[in-house]
């Protein structure tokens, strides 16, 4: 969409969206594509340079960087489909209180990476992307590789807080995909980055599945080997920290510094920067902000609760499943999420526009949350079969709702006032949604343990309140600005 600023100046302001999205894990983007050589530019009627839409791009960083990219989410959810069970036994808990230290645990990580996050980003201003990166994904290999020979809570919590300290690959491999590609094809890495980081989600919650406890498990392979019985839950951290090791040998052989491409940048207008204040008293910047931490709550907080809904017994309001078939129920919604966002998010997009996709998800968040103890009630009645014929069909709609995140993006980035705003804009945004996420887990595990220790509401009190918080959403949106809109006309006419 192309916007009319007061100065004059037309900028083309869309810029693709992160979506490893929040229902797994919440991030985003919103980095500028790299500078062009004002001599080899086209200049606009407007005084403002074009690329060349037939400019290359570097389609081998591009696939080296996705591949790259697949290590922050197998680290983060490769331990959701056994870190409650790793609690219980490993940490020994009482399964009541699991809820809580899960919640903590996440929320520490959260709060670690918030932390560290603004030191990984001028770190690679100075020092390079290439090294950071490097660095980060050592630190990721080592972490994970201590995180599975936790033996008690404390080591639990201490090992995943040290995984969170290694945050540089969040920022930096966002950098990278936005200087290996032009303006015009930033829209296409962007999606590859969407894909991989869903593949990364997949590929975790099948590794964490599939090997945690080996030695019960695979008794033909592993239980012979005493080291799998004292450690149950190494052998996926193993293989994480290999991925990431391999990665980063990778990383160093092959991955090119683009941190050039940031010499001689000059602003594109004569104006000076915007600073902080004056960026948030410009008109609907903070409602946007509201509106786009409002939705990343929604899913911070589902991302918390879900392993612990799958996991906590039906007769205390959960589903009861295995780690196994946690890891599966994980992997059949990121596989969703992907067809969603590659598949049906852009035509759909073209189509409607941004708000009316956001207004759309509104009205299914209460829906997505109300399933939950549809579900519960289904597997306590003894009603498998139907729950299975209707799970499925039933969690493919739903998944739907992460085109939401994928919106909100789109529209942070369109009230952004100039392109030179649109950094520290998402830096704005970036560290709102660190600090709910630091908190949100925590809270929201407590509070599903709280309705569970004390049946309340059958164990259900938890999703009546998610409820009324999703209905929260249908009135925030009421404050969407016009400009962020994105309706089709909007984008022809190049009218805000």
């Amino acid at each position: 969409m192309t916007t009319q600023e007061p100065n004059g100046h037309s900028n083309s302001i869309i810029k693709a969206s992160d979506e490893t999205t929040p229902l797994l894990a919440g991030e985003e983007v919103g980095l500028s594509a790299r500078p062009v050589d004002p001599a080899l530019a086209e200049v606009t009627s407007n005084g403002t340079h074009a690329e060349d839409e037939d400019a290359p791009w570097a389609r081998t960083q591009i696939f080296l960087l996705c591949f790259i990219r697949l290590v922050e989410p197998i680290a983060m959810f490769s331990i959701f489909p056994y870190i409650n069970s790793m609690i219980e036994n490993i940490g020994g808990v009482q399964k009541e209180n699991v809820g809580f230290y899960s919640g903590l645990i996440e929320s520490l990580f959260s709060a670690t990476e918030m932390s560290v996050m603004i030191f990984w980003g001028k770190a690679s201003d100075r020092l390079g992307r290439k090294p950071v990166l490097v660095f980060s994904l050592l630190g990721i290999s080592v972490a994970t590789a201590l995180f599975a020979l936790s033996q008690s809570i404390w080591q639990i919590i201490l090992t995943r807080c040290f995984a969170g300290v290694f945050a540089g690959t969040v920022v930096t491999v966002r950098a990278m995909f936005s200087e290996n590609s032009t303006k015009n094809s930033q829209a296409k890495a962007f999606s590859y980055f969407a894909f991989a980081g869903n593949l990364g989600i997949f590929v975790g919650t099948l590794i964490g599945g599939a090997l945690e406890r080996p030695a019960q498990r695979y008794t033909s392979i592993f239980g012979k080997i005493r080291f799998f019985h004292d450690y149950p839950y190494a052998l996926p951290g193993m293989v994480t920290s290999a991925i990431a090791l391999c990665t980063a040998i990778l990383t160093i052989l092959f991955v090119k510094e683009t941190l050039h491409t940031h010499q001689g940048k000059k602003m594109e207008t004569d104006a000076p920067p915007m600073s902080t204040r004056q960026l948030l008293k410009h008109p609907g910047v903070v409602r946007v902000i509201v509106i786009y931490n409002y939705v990343m709550l929604l899913g911070t907080i589902t991302t918390a609760v879900n392993p612990l809904f799958l996991y906590t017994p039906v007769s205390l309001g959960g589903l009861g499943f295995e780690p196994q078939v946690i890891a599966a129920a994980f992997c059949a919604i990121g596989i969703l999420q992907a067809v969603w966002l590659l598949l049906v998010f852009p035509s759909l997009h073209k189509r409607v526009g941004t708000g009316q996709i956001l207004r759309i998800s509104a009205w299914t968040w209460p829906f997505f949350f109300a399933v939950f103890p549809g579900f519960n009630f289904l597997l306590r009645y003894q009603h498998v079969l139907l729950f299975w014929t209707l799970g499925i069909p039933l969690l493919t709609l739903v998944s739907g709702i992460s085109m939401s995140f994928t919106a909100v993006q789109l529209a942070v980035n369109d009230i952004a006032p100039v392109p030179e705003t649109l950094g520290t804009l998402n830096g704005i945004v970036l560290a709102v949604q660190s600090g709910l996420r630091a908190v949100a887990p925590v809270v929201a595990t407590s509070l599903y343990a709280t309705g569970v220790k004390y049946h309340i509401l059958g164990g259900h009190f938890f999703w009546l309140v998610l409820v009324v918080l999703a209905f929260g959403l249908v009135v925030v949106l009421k404050s969407l600005p016009q400009k962020v809109e994105g309706k089709p006309h909007q984008q022809q006419n190049g009218n805000s």
